[in-house]
Order: structure tokens, then C-alpha cells, then sequence
């Protein structure tokens, strides 16, 4: 029996016209789409999935072709290992090639080491059956992006392969709105010399605008950090919704997706996130949350079936509210 029509479509990445002297695995890193990570392209690299002008290149170090047109083939579709459970989800809304949700803080999005069970994979996979997309792999189907386990909002994910391929593109060429609304300590002001002086901070009122390099934190290598030289281009914009005594409610804006990208830039900053216990302090502005005030409020973008122009927004959940009125009492 004849399987190739079921066989996955290459995916096009476009080496960055500034890449000249890089790496081939890490020039292209910066394409790829959210679900793909450096190390699983070297690998791919290496067999043979990728190729420029219909010939294979098979070494990752390899010095890039600035502004040429690679080809990647992704690895056949896995059976999902992760069992169905059966786990509430806000839909936010659902389509035959799509679906968003809201997702709760403390939901991890796909089984990791620890983390097999209770997950959003876990959960979609018992909501949508088999029409999950599964060009993310075994244990990432359907996932095109994702948010902290303790970041709380709007996650889409793919149910069918074209969708997948499409919002995997928007992903990688920041074709999307996406806001985030946070709970910082202290207030960002513009009279703040100490602030105005960051290098990669410049203002577009009422907006700051931070770019900046993130990779590993070279003292711990669990953490992301503000780089100088060796690291991803990473741009967040933010501005203040509400100031209080000790804290502010900030909405933030993704231009990038990097890892960790907000609770990075404003710990950098000198704003860390309430809560949070790993770039921040656990406390904070005298509020005790029992996570970071991060949440996913708005995500905006165009099916990449239909074309039709989609908007979707979500309010905080009650523990980012409690603590947004106890930042307000006087």
C-alpha cells in the first residue's frame, strides 16, 4: 500500500540575510518554528532531512548560505505516547484545523521528565482524538507554541498538519499579536535614569521597547539570561496599565518568543515579575502569589486555512486579580 501522501511536507527556512559566517545549524535555529529546538535540527542535519537546491547538506557546521532557501523535512509523525485524560479545557475556540484554549496556571503544555501526566497534550489528546496534527512529534502533538506551566492564557494548537505547518510560519516570522499582562515590582518610569540608561531600552510612547540578546545563564544553565555576543534577538514592549505603592500592572507585548522572554527582560530591567521564584522574588511588592503574575491575555492572528482574521481575549484568573487589588489597597 502507497503511503507517501500521508508523508509530512517540507518545511522552508530561510537563512537570515545576516547570517554570513554562521553555522548552519545556528543561523537556521533562528527560523525554525516554536516545537523545534537547535539541537533537534543538528540532528536532523545530520540525517540528511535537510537540503538547498535539491542537495543535501548533512553538516550542521557547515557555514550558511545567507538569504537561500533550505528545505527541511520533518521526521514522519510518531504515535503519541502521552495517554488521553480526561481534563476540563476552556476552548476558547475550536475549528477542524485548530484549537485555542485557556490554559490554567500550573498546567504544564506537553509531558517532559516529572511531568508526564496532567498536561495540556494529555488533555487534548482526550478532547480532539487522533485529529491532532502531528508534525510536533511524539510528545508534543499539535503544539505549535507554548507558555510556562505557571503562566496562565491563550495557547493555540494544531489539529491538522496544514495548520500546523502554517501557524509553525506566523510563529517564525512574529506574525501574531500576543499581549501579556503582569504584576512587576516597582514601577518602569521614564525618569528613572537608572532605567532610561539599559542599553536596548528606547521608548515609543507609551511604550518601552527592550532588545536584547537571551540564552543560557552560564552560572546556571536551567535559567535564561540577557547575553552579550551568543543568544537569540529578543524584543518585548511594555507599558504601564497602573502604578502602585510597590508594584505595577504592566501589558506586554511579544514581537520574539523566547524562552522565558518577559520574566527575563524585566528581572534585566529591574522589574521582576511578583512570584516569581526563579527570576524574581517569590514575594515582592508586598504580595505573596504562589507563582509568577504572568498571563496570556490576548492572541491575535490569521488562519493559516481560512485566512479569516481571528482576535481572541482572556481576563486574568482570580489569584492574578486578588493580587492586583491587594497592590491597589491603599
Amino acid at each position: 500500500m502507497d503511503h507517501q501522501e500521508d508523508a509530512p511536507e517540507p518545511l522552508l527556512l530561510r537563512a537570515p540575510p545576516d547570517s554570513a559566517g554562521l553555522r548552519l545549524d545556528r543561523a537556521l535555529a533562528e527560523v525554525l518554528p516554536e516545537g523545534l529546538s537547535r539541537s533537534r535540527l543538528a540532528a536532523l542535519i545530520r540525517a540528511g532531512a535537510l537540503s538547498l537546491g535539491g542537495e543535501t547538506v548533512s553538516d550542521p557546521r557547515a557555514k550558511v548560505t545567507p538569504g537561500a532557501d533550505y528545505l527541511l523535512l520533518p521526521p514522519e509523525p510518531e504515535a503519541a505516547e502521552p495517554e488521553p485524560e480526561a481534563i476540563p479545557l476552556v476552548v476558547v475556540h475550536e475549528d477542524a484545523d485548530l484549537i485555542v484554549v485557556d490554559k490554567p496556571a500550573g498546567m504544564v503544555v506537553h509531558p517532559a521528565p516529572g511531568a508526564e501526566r496532567g498536561t495540556l497534550v494529555n488533555a487534548l489528546l482526550h478532547h480532539c482524538g487522533e485529529s491532532l496534527s502531528g508534525v510536533g512529534g511524539v510528545r508534543r502533538p499539535g503544539i505549535v507554541h507554548r507558555i510556562d506551566k505557571d503562566t496562565s492564557g491563550l495557547l493555540v494548537a494544531a489539529k491538522s498538519d496544514v495548520a500546523h505547518q502554517g501557524l509553525a510560519r506566523l510563529f517564525a516570522a512574529h506574525d501574531l499579536d500576543r499581549e501579556y499582562l503582569a504584576l512587576c515590582r516597582g514601577a518602569p518610569d521614564r525618569a528613572d535614569p537608572r532605567l532610561m540608561g539599559q542599553p536596548g531600552l528606547t521608548l515609543d510612547p507609551p511604550w518601552f521597547r527592550f532588545e536584547s540578546l537571551i540564552g543560557r545563564h552560564r552560572a546556571d544553565r536551567k535559567k535564561m539570561a540577557v547575553t552579550r555576543g551568543e543568544g537569540r534577538r529578543a524584543v518585548t514592549r511594555f507599558r504601564v496599565e497602573q502604578a502602585f505603592a510597590r508594584a505595577a500592572l504592566l501589558r506586554c507585548r511579544l514581537e520574539t518568543g523566547r524562552t522565558h522572554q518577559i520574566r527575563v527582560h524585566l528581572t534585566h530591567l529591574g522589574h521582576p515579575l511578583l512570584g516569581d521564584p526563579v527570576y524574581g522574588n517569590a514575594g515582592g511588592g508586598g504580595a505573596r502569589p504562589g507563582r509568577q503574575m504572568l498571563h496570556a491575555a490576548r492572541l491575535g492572528f490569521r488562519h493559516p486555512v481560512t485566512g479569516e482574521s481571528l482576535d481572541f481575549t482572556s481576563e486574568p484568573p482570580p489569584d492574578f486579580r486578588a493580587c492586583f487589588v491587594e497592590m491597589n489597597e491603599p
